[in-house]
């Protein structure tokens, strides 16, 4: 069984920051992406950042430059930090591990971030 936990989502004022980050219990041996989507009610989840093992990442453009993804050297625990926060950017966020041979996703229950004056 993998779990998928993630932790410091919360409450900040546009411009904040806040530092998200998720553990993976699963070897890192058969990790092989690991990633951060969101979710406001009545849209679909969408993709906010991913990191391969070797440390290539991937963005969407509506974050390029105000979010950054990490992972630790253990190489199980991912981390988002989001610089220069909008409202806009608020949402439940999931982090999603894609791991073993045939390529399975495990998701997180999420933590919210809101994004308010």
């Amino acid at each position: 069984q993998v779990h998928v936990v993630e932790s410091g989502g919360g409450l900040v004022q546009p411009g904040g920051s806040l530092r998200l980050s998720c553990a993976a219990s699963v070897s890192i041996f058969s990790i092989q992406t690991m990633g951060w989507y969101r979710q406001v009610p009545g849209k679909q989840r969408e993709m906010v950042a991913d990191i391969t093992p070797g440390g290539s990442t991937n963005y969407a453009d509506n974050v390029k430059g105000r979010l950054t993804i990490s992972r630790d050297n253990a190489g199980n625990t991912v981390f988002l930090q989001m610089n220069s926060l909008k409202s806009e950017d608020t949402a439940v966020y999931y982090c999603k591990v894609v791991a073993g041979s045939y390529g399975v996703d495990y998701w997180g229950k999420g933590t919210l971030v809101t994004v308010s004056s």
